[in-house]
């Protein structure tokens, strides 16, 4: 595990010497000491990023060339992909099959910007114009030094999801993980050390946000920011931005809806309801953590959900069988218990879990928690809790579901779930949502655009979208004729 920052393609010691504590959540042992990057760091790491773009080779080279190394990247994930997932789980608690899944798509993220990068050679649109003696074309072009900042419930995987396309574009980095879990971030920095990137191209400093996240927001040499992480951070990034008229492109917070109809299996709905909160924790971003269930199936779909939630084994996410690790940090852990709590307070019942497990007295975790019977405007249903925590109320209508899953500031995700394929499509239609599932729900892949709308975000991630965040496009055009142009100089 590294103890050094990496930049300028070396191992470097923080400026002013200061580490922070890495804490397993299952165990709440303080296992590492990760590196305190600061302002000094951070200014060190995006001069090196505007030198390797300015006058290094990364973005001169061709998108084949580029993906040589890309490609490189995601072997080198596969065959890491054991270490690297049992670091994830001490870092982050999460389940070690998640945590393997989870760089299968860190690889598979690579990979396919590899192939997206090579698609960029040569590529330019051709312009028709209304004037014969011109012509014009349009060319894409790398945006430039991009700052990262990175969340902690996917944390390898959130870092692949930028540095994979940023890099496939020409682009250079400074990568900042979220402190909480900056492990496998700094073995990426190994991974691009052992794969002979060029020195700049990728930077990484680890340490809080204010101490080196906001430096690096603020930092006039840095051209884009990318943010993923709550909508607090993502105002104050966005502000940051504004001051340079710096490209920003956010992936915020969710409280996502899943719409079940009458006629739906049952079984099928637990399931997937199940896993659209449950799976890592409830920490993602678009969980479909408020369920609406049509009124004639509300009491079985409920008592199926209670009798299945408390099944799922919850424990250290190394052991076998873990299906609910840990919450992530002290801190996190709090919040939601605190939150939990205010909905009681505001009318939410309890049907199941809402504490710890009795035979878990340490590490950081929670019960699966199911709640009923709150307004629509409790704190619960509104806020989003980012936890194993999912709120149900009953429907009578589909008009009444698709204003109940609207009636947010939020607008990440939405899932429905029928029988009928056209009112599910049309459902799906009237979701005011970046994100949409049928019959099932959370299902992520690298091809299709992935971000919100409102309050959930700015721009998208993932698919030829995402290659598009880290590209600019420029217009060239030519005077073709021999004739004079004659406006000041008359032939």
């Amino acid at each position: 595990m590294q103890d050094k920052l990496y930049i300028n393609g070396a191992w470097t010691a923080p400026a002013k010497g200061g580490s922070f504590d890495v804490i397993n959540p299952a165990t709440e042992e303080v296992f590492h000491k990760a590196p305190a990057g600061t302002a000094d760091d951070i200014d060190a790491a995006v001069k090196a990023a505007r030198a390797a773009f300015d006058t290094g080779p990364w973005p001169k080279l061709s998108g084949k060339e580029r993906a040589v190394y890309l490609r490189a990247i995601a072997d080198k994930v596969i065959e890491k992909k054991d270490f690297l997932a049992r670091l994830e789980v001490k870092d982050n608690g999460k389940p070690l099959p998640e945590a393997a899944w989870d760089m299968d798509d860190v690889a598979g993220c690579f990979a396919y910007y590899a192939g997206l990068a090579e698609e960029l050679d040569g590529a330019e649109e051709a312009i028709t114009l209304g004037e014969p003696r011109f012509s014009a074309k349009a060319v894409r072009e790398p945006l430039g030094v991009v700052g990262a900042i990175t969340p902690w419930n996917y944390p390898l995987l959130m870092v692949a999801w930028k540095v994979a396309p940023a890099l496939a574009a020409g682009c250079t980095m400074v990568l900042k993980p979220s402190e909480l879990t900056p492990l496998t971030s700094l073995e990426l920095g190994v991974i691009a050390e052992e794969v002979g990137l060029p020195k700049g191209v990728l930077n990484i400093v680890t340490g809080t946000g204010p101490e080196a996240g906001q430096p690096l927001t603020q930092h006039p040499l840095v051209d884009k920011l990318a943010f993923t992480g709550s909508v607090p951070t993502g105002r104050k990034v966005m502000m940051a931005g504004a001051e340079d008229i710096k490209k920003v492109s956010l992936e915020l917070g969710g409280k996502s809806p899943f719409v079940v109809f009458a006629d739906s299996d049952i079984e099928k709905a637990v399931e997937w309801i199940m896993f659209g909160i449950f799976w890592n924790q409830g920490q993602v971003c678009s969980a479909t953590s408020r369920v609406l269930i049509e009124a004639p199936i509300y009491d079985a779909v409920l008592t199926r959900l209670t009798e299945e939630a408390k099944k799922i084994r919850i424990g250290n996410g190394l052991d076998d069988g873990t299906l609910l690790g840990p919450i992530v940090s002290k801190g996190q852990y709090e919040k939601i218990l605190a939150a939990i709590d205010k909905g009681k307070a505001e009318g939410a019942r309890v049907a199941t879990g809402g504490a710890r497990p009795a035979d878990l007295n340490t590490g950081y975790y929670l019960e699966p928690t199911v709640l009923t019977d709150m307004t629509e405007d409790n704190f619960v249903w509104k806020e989003e809790i980012f936890g194993p925590v999912v709120c149900v109320k009953p429907f009578s209508d589909e008009a009444e579901a698709i204003r109940l899953a609207n009636d947010s500031r939020f607008g990440l995700a939405a899932a429905v779930m029928s029988k009928d394929e056209a009112r599910c499509e049309r459902v799906a239609r009237a979701f005011r949502a970046g994100i949409v599932w049928i019959n099932c729900s959370q299902p992520t892949f690298v091809e299709a655009p992935w971000g919100g709308y409102k309050q959930s975000g700015i721009g998208r991630e993932l698919g030829h979208w995402g290659l598009s965040n880290y590209l600019e496009t420029k217009q060239i055009t030519r005077f073709n004729s021999e004739e004079p142009w004659g406006w000041y100089i008359k032939p």
